[in-house]
């Protein structure tokens, strides 16, 4: 399941916001992904600006960590910034839904505080 929402500000006022609120609220701004500047220096350009913010919070990256090392392959949390329509689409894969896949139901409140928290960081964004 993702997690959509849209606004009017541009894709870097989104991400500089997204950065902000991040931090705020406990998550490290883990790396930034200039996706359409990268596919355009490697010479196969998309027509839309788009970047992904990776984020993750620590406490939280530490409990589901210690409970299954396979999670690490859905980390760090990635939020899409991009154009579509005219207006700018920030997006993430639900982390409850990312859940499903490793089989550890017990971890489902925190993949709930985490999807909690990432919708704010979005929301908050815009």
């Amino acid at each position: 399941m993702l997690i959509n929402f849209e606004t009017e500000k541009s894709v870097q006022e989104v991400r500089q916001a997204i950065e902000e609120k991040a931090k705020a609220k406990g998550f490290g701004v883990m790396s930034v992904h200039e996706v359409s500047n990268i596919l355009k220096n490697k010479g196969v350009p998309i027509d839309y600006e788009c970047i992904i913010v990776e984020v993750c919070s620590p406490k939280h990256a530490s409990q589901v960590l210690s409970k299954n090392a396979f999670i690490s392959t859905a980390m760090p949390c990635r939020i899409a910034i991009f154009q579509r329509d005219n207006k700018t689409v920030v997006s993430t894969i639900a982390p409850t839904a990312m859940l499903d896949m490793y089989n550890e139901p017990e971890l489902k409140p925190v993949a709930e505080e985490v999807e909690k928290l990432m919708k704010e960081i979005m929301e908050e964004s815009l």
